[in-house]
């Protein structure tokens, strides 16, 4: 008869291998281990090299908003389909099939609340919802959000996290870049502050109009920022890129942010700085 492997708690090897199944997670970073309630309670940061992953629009929500404060805006607003496009799925169908997948309606939440006791304007990208793309729900929610928030003078502040405008809409989705960039102007005429929080990652479209154009401009470490990716701007220059190319870190060091903010500090900074800009 075969012996089994006995650990030291009596157990055999194959018994703890499965009960250890779902309990630890591998960083992609550093290749370490570390239990999955650790990265839970860290919200979503490697607890061994500090490895930012991706932390949901609700979470994001839960970590700024004072308790209580938030309220939703737009959530009504869904995508039509005036191409009728169609690649190897209709749109429409992809819209719907997103809608069902992520509880939302489309690849923004925002609305109003309090961070540290000052009202804001807050929006966050949904990256589960086709990649956080920019269509005209997106492009129209973004662009009340900074209406609202020139109204009444409240500081804006905006989580982007996405792949940029979305194909499916054409140049309806190109036409977003234009009007949030009008309604960002809003902002700025009526003196309030704009705070954009570029999250991994931040590209095409959405970098290209509003997302750069903070007041203040903070990222996220590591978080992938710039309108190309760097494959496709290799390819097209047929030059290398500089390591770090288009990081967070190598855009603080070029001039294109202002700060890089770890995730536990992301609310007193943003708090600190509608504080003081609302002076």
């Amino acid at each position: 008869m075969a012996e089994f492997v006995k650990t030291k708690a009596g157990v055999d090897a194959s018994e703890k291998k499965t009960l250890g199944e779902g309990l630890f997670r591998k960083c992609d970073a550093c290749g370490d281990a570390a239990k999955k309630e650790d990265f839970e309670r860290n919200l979503e940061v490697c607890p061994v090299c500090g490895f930012h992953f991706h932390l949901r629009a609700e979470q994001w929500i839960e970590l700024l908003a004072d308790e209580g404060t938030w309220t939703p805006h737009d959530t009504e607003l869904t995508a039509s389909d005036p191409l009728s496009f169609v690649d190897t799925k209709p749109y429409r169908a992809r819209i719907e099939a997103a809608r069902r997948e992520t509880g939302v309606n489309d690849a923004i939440l925002a609305g109003e609340a309090k961070i540290e006791g000052r009202p804001v304007q807050l929006g966050v990208f949904v990256f589960r919802f086709m990649g956080g793309s920019m269509g005209s729900v997106v492009g129209e929610v973004v662009t009340r959000m900074m209406e609202r928030g020139a109204q009444k003078r409240q500081p804006v502040v905006l989580l982007s996290c996405s792949g940029g405008a979305r194909m499916q809409e054409g140049s309806l989705s190109l036409m977003q870049m234009a009007k949030t960039l009008a309604a960002r102007s809003k902002v700025r005429a009526a003196g309030a502050p704009f705070i954009s929080v570029l999250l991994n990652p931040t590209t095409g479209g959405v970098a290209a109009s509003f997302a750069l154009q903070g007041d203040v401009n903070i990222a996220e470490p590591g978080a992938l920022i710039g309108f190309a990716g760097p494959r496709v701007i290799e390819d097209t220059i047929g030059q290398k890129l500089p390591e770090g190319f288009q990081r967070a870190e190598f855009l603080l060091e070029h001039g294109m942010i202002d700060m890089i903010s770890t995730r536990h500090e992301m609310r007193g900074n943003i708090a600190h700085l509608v504080e003081y800009l609302s002076a």
